[in-house]
Parts: structure tokens; C-alpha cells; sequence
């Protein structure tokens, strides 16, 4: 079956569309133009702020390896978690996953999750409009994007994903004032995630083939914030 395309986006809003051919372009050409870049990396997530959420005391911390790999790595073995992140393994499968991250160009940034002063979940906000992601929908300037894992058993299946998602969603959208929508791609089988994120305030946008799944394309959209 043919993967759903992305509805239109409303009138008015045709000046915000990325042309997909030309960020192709970019992102094979290992560069971008200043003007998607313009300072609007994403160093800044440690000075972010803490979250107060219905669950606790909520902040990203960026990651550092030496710190954090044994924990993180340990999660990455989890089966339910490596079904689909498939980093499963010693702990240098993920550290090359993080360092690539940590030591590139401030596109994406892995952190942990720290509810209530206790690391309990893995994040990686990430510039989705110059991912390879955006070869797959009409991707917009300063799209930006969330990767999830909640670590610990005892924190699933109780609504603190769709908490967090929330909460992380808004301080994208407080500390980017030009990204119009936060948008995530969990594997559609992984019904739990999916769920998480429609709970956590993200619209179902599309379903989209991936290189190396068949995903949901969830969006957070700053129009829609104080709606959903």
C-alpha cells in the first residue's frame, strides 16, 4: 500500500514549505544554506528550563558520554526498547550512536530526561528540516523533531510519555520561536509510542515509508498548542 501523504497545509502557510528538491540538494551536498541556519542550531537545549509537569520537576540535560553511556546503554538493551531503536549490544554500539551526535554540527542533540533530579528517559531533539526525514514530507524551516525512550518499566503505560512529550514539545516551541511545529516519526507498529503522542498533544499527519521502517508522522503544531 502506497504510504498516506501529508495533508495540505492551510492557506497562507505556502511561504513556510521547504521546496523538498532543493533541501535534498543541501543535505547531499554535506551543506546547508545560512539562511535555514542562521544561529538556530540547537546548543542551546542546556539552558533550557525545567518543566513543571503533572508528573514532577522535568528537564533535558544534554548527554555526556562519560557520564551517562553505562545507563543509557543499558536502557538501549531493554527488549522493548531495542525492538525498535535496535542498539542493542555492548556499550559501544551506543556510544557510536551518541558521539555521532555529540560531536557533529548541532543538528540533533541527545539528553537525558531528569524527573525529579532522576535520569529516567532519553530524548534527542532534532533539526527535522535538515534530516533526511525531510525527503519524506513537506518539511518546513525549523521543523524540529523528538526522539523518545522511557527507561525504566515502572514509567511506562501510565501516561508519563505522553507528560513528557508534552512538556518537551513546549519548550521547543518557547525556546525556538521559529519553528512552527515539532514533529516525531515512531514505527507504526509500536502502538504504545504512537499512542503516547497523540496523548501528549501531536496530531497524526501521515503514514510515511522510511528507509528503515514504515512510520507515523506525528506534528505539534505552535498554531494548535493551546487547542489540544
Amino acid at each position: 500500500m502506497s504510504p498516506i501523504r501529508p495533508p495540505a497545509d492551510p492557506p497562507g502557510d505556502d511561504t513556510l514549505d521547504l521546496r523538498l528538491d532543493e533541501l535534498v540538494t543541501l543535505l547531499e551536498g554535506g551543506h546547508v544554506d545560512a539562511e535555514l541556519l542562521d544561529g538556530d542550531l540547537l546548543d542551546s537545549v542546556a539552558t533550557w528550563n525545567a518543566a513543571h509537569t503533572s508528573a514532577g520537576i522535568f528537564q533535558l540535560v544534554p548527554v555526556r558520554l562519560e557520564r551517562d553511556l553505562r545507563l543509557i546503554a543499558r536502557w538501549m538493551n531493554d527488549p522493548a526498547v531495542a525492538a525498535f531503536w535496535e542498539l542493542a549490544g555492548p556499550e559501544t554500539v551506543t556510544a557510536e550512536h551518541i558521539r555521532t551526535q555529540v560531536e557533529g554540527d548541532g543538528r540533533s542533540v541527545p539528553c537525558l530526561g531528569v524527573l525529579d533530579a532522576t535520569p529516567m528517559s532519553y530524548f534527542e531533539i532534532y533539526r527535522a528540516d535538515l534530516d533526511p526525514l525531510a525527503r519524506h514530507y513537506p518539511a518546513r524551516p525549523h521543523d524540529t523533531g523528538i526522539h523518545l525512550l522511557i527507561g525504566g518499566v515502572t514509567d511506562r503505560g501510565r501516561g508519563v510519555g505522553s507528560t513528557l512529550l508534552r512538556a518537551v514539545a513546549d519548550l521547543v516551541l518557547d525556546h525556538r520561536p521559529r519553528c512552527t511545529r515539532v514533529v516525531a516519526e515512531p514505527d507504526i507498529r509500536n502502538t504504545p509510542s504512537v499512542s503516547a503522542f497523540l496523548s501528549g498533544g501531536f496530531r497524526y499527519a501521515a503514514e510515511v515509508d522510511l528507509p528503515d521502517k514504515r512510520a507515523a508522522l506525528m506534528m505539534r503544531d505552535r498554531a494548535l498548542r493551546h487547542v489540544l
